[in-house]
């Protein structure tokens, strides 16, 4: 549970006014005292994480987040930091005081919840020092919340803070663990993963997609062949059976495609990313805007990682020489890497973004959809090299739902 990347834990965010006892409700969740509680207004000035287990819920990220009501010019920074937590929030705990009455800023950040389909719940704190909870829980009603979305909590003498983490759990829900490439074999198949190991391959470890590849294949009862790009024909020689598939790392596609039968399904860790974090079919959509640019656009390549820039990054180096050695153009590039993430993508004819995997699914689906909703096409690292590699339509192949859309 502790090694869970963060990814893959659930995002719990504690929003709500100053001194409204969002920290110290949070401090009572986690059993720990992480975050600093003052009676001063704006302790928190940014965001506060915390990764840990929380029964019965499982690994979670939980999320201080500063006061809505903050002031002056750093304030509204803060503010503006609190409120991007809900791209990544899987789940809402509103934090509201029970002898007050919702203000205006509470009323809109329940609806933005409720907008966004997070799953939520609203804890009026501070029972044990108010004369009553009337006024707050009618306006709760008014708001059409019912009950059930409601905990009652004293974060001084911890009563219903048990209560509030069933609330949370309940909020959430159970999902079964959605699978990354095992409903693509049967156990006892062989998948082939080609890793290269260049300068920018993490020194003795291996990048979270392959990690969680191989753990996928492992729990579907497969076996697990990993090679490196130059070895894959050798190593195809010497099995006894073909491998049910090949998955590579996008940047090696080109030279993978030439040593792996065409009777061999291959596809990449970033299709199979795509796939696992909903965005596949965007991805081929948006794939079909590079060839319909002209030339000195606008291009926005995004990663959700951050690390040291290698001679020939695969972003920054790699990518735009593909494309222009595939469209024979030139194009204005723009980067963007980590949690930030483009404010105003209508200024870009096309948005390659990576696999996503240090980002959580909620994100992921956010980036995309406010693209979409923009009008700027989207595709992703796996797609875009499959494309100009003139591989896409076999990269494709173990989704023929979504290969429909090149057709189209």
């Amino acid at each position: 549970m502790n090694a869970a990347p963060s990814s893959e834990r659930i995002h719990i965010s504690f929003f709500g006014m100053r001194n409204a006892g969002k920290s110290s409700v949070m401090n009572r969740v986690i059993g720990q005292e992480l975050s600093i509680v003052s009676s001063k207004k704006g302790t928190t000035t940014d965001p506060v994480r915390k990764s840990m287990e929380l029964l019965p819920i499982g690994p979670v990220v939980m999320i201080d987040t500063p006061g809505l009501d903050d002031e002056g010019e750093l304030g509204e920074l803060r503010i503006r930091k609190a409120k991007r937590e809900l791209v990544r929030t899987d789940a809402a705990v509103v934090v509201a005081e029970a002898g007050e009455r919702l203000n205006d800023l509470l009323i809109n950040l329940i609806n933005t919840i409720r907008n966004r389909n997070i799953p939520y719940v609203i804890c009026v704190n501070k029972i044990d020092t108010a004369a009553n909870t009337e006024g707050i829980l009618k306006d709760l009603e008014n708001l059409g919340i019912g009950r059930e979305s409601i905990s009652l909590v004293s974060a001084i003498t911890g009563e219903g803070i048990n209560d509030l983490k069933k609330s949370i759990a309940k909020a959430i829900g159970t999902e079964e663990a959605r699978p990354i490439v095992r409903d693509l074999f049967s156990p006892g198949d062989t998948v082939m993963l080609v890793i290269p190991v260049d300068k920018a391959a993490p020194k003795g470890r291996l990048i979270l997609p392959q990690q969680q590849s191989i753990r996928d294949i492992l729990d579907g009862d497969g076996r697990v062949l990993a090679v490196k790009e130059g070895d894959v024909a050798s190593s195809l020689s010497l099995l006894s059976a073909p491998p049910r598939l090949v998955i590579t790392d996008s940047q090696a596609f080109g030279t993978v495609a030439k040593q792996v039968p065409e009777s061999i399904p291959l596809t990449s860790f970033s299709i199979l990313f795509a796939r696992y974090k909903g965005n596949l079919e965007s991805a081929v959509k948006g794939i079909s805007q590079l060839r319909k640019l002209k030339g000195g656009e606008s291009i926005l390549i995004s990663e959700g990682c951050t690390h040291h820039r290698q001679c020939g990054d695969i972003g920054t180096v790699k990518i735009p020489r593909w494309i222009k050695e595939y469209t024979g153009k030139e194009f204005e590039y723009s980067f963007s890497s980590g949690t930030e993430f483009t404010e105003n993508p209508e200024k870009y004819s096309l948005i390659i973004h990576c696999g996503g995997c240090m980002l959580t699914e909620r994100e992921m689906r956010y980036r995309y959809r406010e693209a979409e909703e923009s009008g700027t096409a989207i595709t992703n690292y796996g797609i875009l090299i499959a494309a100009v590699h003139g591989i896409l339509p076999r990269s494709l192949s173990l989704f023929p739902d979504i290969l429909s859309y090149l057709q189209r």
